[in-house]
């Protein structure tokens, strides 16, 4: 068995490695596409190109900007919200059954 193996059985250091993942991406990748998508669809950014928009996200994080924060969990909570989907659907919610009589 190999030492990563072995970390990814654990299930803290699982979804560790999930939320450093998922958050790495809504700091990187998420801000990106915003921008490209934003481009297309609305043209010029107002600010100074795409280092502009990522200073002003990265400003936003220290400043406790609900909107930027908001932003960058984006790709974590979705994850969380289609896990709790999956596990309604699984298990469902109880039904109660009452008798006729």
């Amino acid at each position: 068995m190999t030492a990563s193996r072995s970390i990814l059985e654990k299930p803290a250091a699982r979804e560790a490695l999930i939320f450093v993942t998922l958050l790495l991406v809504g700091l990187i990748l998420l801000p990106i596409a915003i921008y490209v998508v934003g481009q297309l669809v609305f043209g010029n950014y107002g600010g100074s190109g795409l280092t502009g928009f990522f200073e002003q996200i990265y400003r936003g994080l220290p400043s406790g900007d609900g909107v930027v924060w908001f932003l960058v969990l984006s790709p974590y909570l979705g994850w969380q919200g289609l896990r709790a989907t999956i596990w309604l659907f699984r298990h469902g919610a109880p039904t109660t059954t009452t008798r006729s009589r």
